[in-house]
């Protein structure tokens, strides 16, 4: 993995962990790696969107499909 897949990565991760750390500076970061600032508003809504649809199936407990096999931990 690249570093920009790297930060864009660790980006996700504190996005979905600890929205209200976010940093003018985690952008710039992004932005620094070559990220414009429409590939980062891009990222944040594909991220808010899986951390939104992921916590209402969680909310109301939705079983997988039958041929989805959950991830291993």
């Amino acid at each position: 993995m690249n570093t920009a897949d790297q930060a864009l990565c660790a980006f996700a991760e504190k996005l979905t962990l600890t929205p209200d750390a976010m940093l003018k500076d985690d952008i710039k970061q992004l932005e620094d790696l070559g990220f414009t600032q429409t590939a980062v508003h891009d990222a944040v809504q594909v991220i808010g969107y899986f951390n939104y649809i992921n916590r209402v199936a969680e909310a109301l407990n939705v079983d997988l499909e039958d041929d989805v096999k959950a991830w291993e931990k």
